[in-house]
């Protein structure tokens, strides 16, 4: 079914007169008509535009990270929000790295490296340097894919280290791009209707790499020791950068309290929001704008040691205004995370408890016991009412159009 709109820029009256003219204009994503009227006072023209239901320009969200961060948790989590498994595009390359759903496609920005494994070698860069990285063609197929359009996106292949054939992709409702770089360029940048960014800090990085690498891809203690220390002027210089532009950090550092903690298993995070983006309202616990701590532990929460507290207060950050949700510890029981969520205002969920749903739904996740999960579930919620908003507003445009 076809949806038309209808702009003028003059009420029509009885004694006009409509002729089309010889070429409309029409295009794959929106079918458009002009039609121009003669009236006794002056010419005005009528714009009928179609589409067909549903159909929407994409909305694109940016998510930064180092490798090792949690990148494919979060969009798991975020894809679970919307509904529906993403999966590897079907009868594609069995390597790709493109995930896709009902609603979403995710795609990994490592597939515009323009150097592959032996290339980065010859050149002595990483895969973190700009120069091993196709900036032009990202920024000209995420434009294309934002304005409605199929592109045909190479795919990097992490077994081989080789660069394989490209894949089609076609414009979902929502686009993710995940990797090193999704804030680097600024007109990528530009590109993006909301931008996460992953900050882990070292201490807690490295025990994730441990974990994943020895545990998952059997390197060795020493060999992820020195993929660190070489991959860290990179990082600092072309990727830790990027978390000023971000919407949205989520921060993950080493708990405060445990002192002296080494261990890397209790964790404090923080989900620091940008104040005055469009369609997003920060998140905040109790009374907004007021800096506070709390510790829920007693008979509605239960803790073991070493406990669990919260902190929430407005703050900078690189010069932004910001709101800091805090969660310090871990819980017991997932299923008494609602006396956490009934404190919490501006969470965009559409029914009572459904961040505690989400997270016992994926309670296998890492992180689902502490701030990660719980704040990479709510940042996956307001972006799915942005979304809504986003798509409520350009809704109204036209019919505010329609109205003038």
């Amino acid at each position: 079914m076809a949806v038309c709109t209808v702009y003028t820029t003059q009420s029509l009256n009885s004694t006009s007169s409509i002729s089309k003219p010889t070429k409309p204009q029409w295009n794959s994503h929106n079918k458009q008509v002009v039609f121009f009227t003669n009236t006794r006072r002056r010419p005005s023209s009528t714009v009928i535009t179609c589409s067909a239901a549903g159909e929407q320009q994409t909305v694109v969200i940016g998510l930064a990270a180092d490798s090792g961060c949690g990148k494919s948790t979060f969009m798991r989590r975020l894809t679970s929000v919307f509904g529906g498994a993403a999966e590897p595009p079907r009868g594609g390359n069995p390597d790709s790295n493109t995930l896709i759903s009902d609603t979403t496609t995710v795609i990994c920005l490592d597939d515009y490296h323009s150097l592959d494994r032996t290339g980065r070698k010859e050149k002595g860069v990483t895969a973190l340097d700009p120069r091993a990285n196709d900036f032009d063609l990202m920024y000209e197929q995420v434009k294309a894919i934002k304005d409605g359009k199929p592109v045909e996106k190479p795919i990097y292949n992490h077994v081989t280290g080789l660069l394989d054939p490209p894949e089609t992709i076609k414009p979902p409702k929502i686009l993710v791009i995940e990797g090193l770089h999704p804030m680097y360029d600024s007109r990528v940048r530009d590109l993006l209707d909301f931008s996460i960014y992953l900050d882990i800090s070292n201490e807690v990085k490295f025990a994730w790499k441990i974990q994943r690498d020895m545990a998952e891809r059997g390197h060795s203690l020493e060999s992820i020791k020195a993929s660190i220390e070489a991959r860290k002027p990179d990082f600092d210089a072309y990727i830790d950068p990027q978390k000023q532009y971000a919407d949205a950090v989520i921060e993950v550092l080493p708990t405060q309290l445990i002192p002296d903690d080494d261990e890397g298993k209790v964790l404090r995070v923080r989900l620091i929001m940008k104040e005055g983006v469009k369609f997003f309202n920060p998140v905040y616990l109790f009374d907004e704008g007021s800096t506070l701590s709390w510790i829920p532990c007693g008979r509605k929460l239960t803790c073991s040691y070493p406990g669990i507290k919260f902190a929430y207060g407005p703050d900078a950050y690189y010069g932004h205004e910001v709101s800091i949700l805090e969660m310090d510890g871990q819980f017991d029981r997932l299923d008494e995370l609602i006396y956490v969520e009934s404190h919490l205002s501006n969470i965009s969920t559409k029914f009572y408890g459904e961040i505690t749903q989400q997270l016992l739904k994926h309670s296998d996740f890492p992180g689902s016991n502490n701030g990660t999960g719980l704040f990479q579930t709510i940042v996956g919620l307001k972006i799915r009412d942005l979304f809504e908003q986003i798509v409520a507003s350009r809704a109204e445009t036209p019919l505010q159009a329609t109205k003038a």
